[in-house]
């Protein structure tokens, strides 16, 4: 391949990489061209020039079928390394096309935590037929990782780890560290274990290299490690990490036996999946069935989409008919000052607007367990106080525009209504997502969407309640 070629394929890569469209499709096109003419040379070249990562983004442009057929002209570790990041979607689609010896031969390349994940999205079928090709540590291996329920330590942590024993040197471990590093997920700590597999302490490899040769691990270790256990929540195991900025977390069972690490890229993965879940439950984006999490968004198919948005959305639609019903009832307010009208937008969008900031800065907070549920009645204090700032100075400014639209009485309510809804929608913000992690539910479901439905219901009855009362208006109903 000339330099020409490579410097032309550079460009055009680094533009499809970016998301440029004319460029992907001039790579889909050279590619597919590379394929037909069997010209092995320079598919080979091609996804050997690239990291990993950038070799699973460009198949992910091809359909599975033809990602298949380019990743074929790689050797196996190339095909596991490459398999490692593709997205968990497309991973399991072209998994069922490949053939089982060749799927059973990328398997046993992989890691052991993401050839588990793999072997977790493949039909039952597919798994009891991969099975026998692997060999027996590779299936109990799986067999184990497999066997815990998602979204736990167990089911995101990996068995390749480093472990040594209290009794053996520094320059003993560090032999057996250069020994074992080329299969290991990490070597920069490791783990010390008794005959019982029981967690004793950790080491890091710099202090295994700064020690005296001679000097014993039990005697340099850290024998109060920080530990997750198998069933907790992978969530939680992210926290631990970010809290203690640990590289590797070491994982027991309930005879406090290591079982496994999770690493870094590990808890990356789980933050990434987290986060992308609240979004889409804080824009009101759940449903049962397949998760649209860790798809490229472009490949979701636009029916997936509408089974995730339509249920919200019919929910909100009832929980607006209140809305509805709100303003109905005050009819005879309505027909009596038409002006009031004018202002039931800027109103009832205030409060939700004020409720939509409450929720947002809560959620994060749990979240990232700035604060506890116990703390919600210092923070209800602290909202009012904040809510009745905000009402007033948004009070002032449209008392302007009532006095100018519909005169002083009207001004009045109007001033007096944004101080209440703002109070209202702020409180409704602040209090749902508390409320929603008493029951052990999500407080990310307290979305903008539903906060917003709440605080137009309650906007309405405030709005018109303050001015039929103020407005001297009967009601006939």
């Amino acid at each position: 391949m000339t330099d020409k070629i490579l410097l032309e394929e550079q460009d055009i890569l680094n533009a499809a990489l970016a998301g440029d469209y004319s460029s992907s499709k001039s790579l889909i096109t050279k590619l597919d061209h590379y394929l037909l003419s069997d010209d092995r040379e320079l598919l080979r070249e091609f996804f050997m020039r690239l990291h990993p990562a950038d070799s699973a983004q460009v198949l992910e442009l091809f359909t599975a079928e033809k990602a298949c057929a380019l990743i074929k002209f790689l050797d196996i570790e190339d095909q596991a390394r490459i398999f490692n990041y593709l997205p968990a979607n497309f991973e399991a689609q072209m998994a069922q096309i490949l053939g089982r010896k060749e799927l059973a031969k990328i398997v046993s390349a992989m890691s052991h935590d993401e050839r588990a994940d793999l072997f977790n999205r493949l039909s039952p079928d597919q798994q009891e037929e991969i099975l026998p090709a692997l060999a027996q540590a590779e299936r109990e291996d799986i067999r184990k990782l497999a066997s815990y329920p998602e979204d736990t330590a167990g089911s995101v942590m990996t068995s390749d780890y480093c472990a040594l024993q209290p009794d053996i040197t520094a320059r003993e471990a560090i032999d057996k560290l250069r020994r074992e590093a080329p299969d290991k997920e990490t070597i920069y700590q490791s783990f010390v274990i008794d005959s019982q597999r029981k967690l004793l302490g950790v080491v890091s490899l710099r202090e295994l290299l700064v020690a005296s040769p001679g000097v014993k691990v039990k005697d340099i270790m850290n024998t109060q490690p920080i530990f997750g256990r198998a069933e907790d929540e992978s969530e939680d195991i992210a926290d631990i990490m970010a809290k203690y900025d640990l590289m590797a977390l070491p994982i027991i069972n309930g005879n406090d036996k290591l079982v496994g690490i999770v690493t870094f890229d590990d808890v990356h993965d789980i933050i990434e999946e987290e986060a992308t879940e609240d979004f889409h439950k804080m824009g009101s984006i759940s449903g049962h069935g397949e998760s649209i999490t860790g798809i490229n968004f472009l490949q979701v198919s636009p029916w997936l989409l509408i089974q995730k948005r339509l249920p919200w959305l019919l929910a909100l639609v009832f929980v607006n008919l209140l809305s509805g019903a709100g303003i109905a009832f005050f009819e005879d307010t309505i027909q009596a000052v038409v002006a009031l009208v004018f202002f039931l937008p800027l109103l009832i969008a205030s409060g939700g607007n004020a409720g939509a900031q409450s929720a947002t800065l809560m959620v994060r907070a749990i979240a990232t367990g700035d604060v506890q549920t116990k703390d919600w009645v210092r923070l209800l204090g602290r909202e009012v106080g904040i809510a009745m700032f905000l009402g007033v100075g948004m009070a002032l400014a449209v008392s302007f525009i009532g006095v100018f639209r519909a005169g002083p009485e009207v001004a009045v309510v109007v001033a007096l209504t944004m101080m209440a809804v703002v109070l209202f929608g702020s409180l409704v913000g602040c209090l749902l997502p508390f409320l929603l992690t008493k029951f052990n539910l999500d407080p990310a479901t307290a979305s903008a969407p539903l906060i917003t439905s709440i605080a137009d219901v309650g906007g309405i009855l405030i709005y018109f309640s303050i001015a039929t009362w103020l407005l001297g208006i009967h009601s006939s109903m």
